[in-house]
């Protein structure tokens, strides 16, 4: 089935693609979450002046992605955590936690948007992506302290 998207969706595309998905995709998540519109002939007549409204709205949130990602450059998160032996900690700092931190800042981040290679399971300072845009990125400080 073939449909316009009407938002970014990774892994499928951008916005004003045509892609091909299955049809229970298409059905069930696409167009009940006005994600996307199905590739009819008259949607496909109207795909321009709809590549051009998509074109605005990228534009303006491309360039209110890059004044947060500026914003968030930079920021250094400190969390204390239970440790046992070895200093290795019990649970680990999620994007979860660094999502609620950075809320608690005033930054509005999902925590889908941070991008960590693996769960922070030890003490110690770790670089960590911001993925805000496209291919806007910000990159935070992530201090893990033992717990005292």
């Amino acid at each position: 089935m073939q449909i316009i998207l009407q938002e970014d969706i990774e892994k499928l595309g951008h916005r004003g693609d045509i892609v091909t998905v299955k049809p229970g995709y298409a059905r069930n998540f696409l167009l009940p979450r006005k994600l996307a519109i199905e590739a009819t002939s008259g949607n496909m007549k109207a795909l321009e002046r709809i590549r051009t409204s998509l074109a605005k709205k990228t534009a303006t949130e491309f360039d209110a992605a890059q004044k947060q990602a500026a914003l968030i450059n930079g920021v250094a998160l400190h969390f204390t955590r239970k440790t046992g032996e070895n200093d290795q900690l019990f649970g680990s700092a999620t994007s979860g936690d660094i999502a609620e931190s950075l809320a608690a800042q005033g930054f509005k981040i999902d925590k889908r948007q941070i991008q960590l290679r693996e769960p922070i399971k030890a003490l110690g300072e770790y670089p960590v992506i911001v993925k805000i845009f496209r291919d806007v990125t910000a990159e935070i400080k992530v201090h893990v302290e033992k717990e005292s």
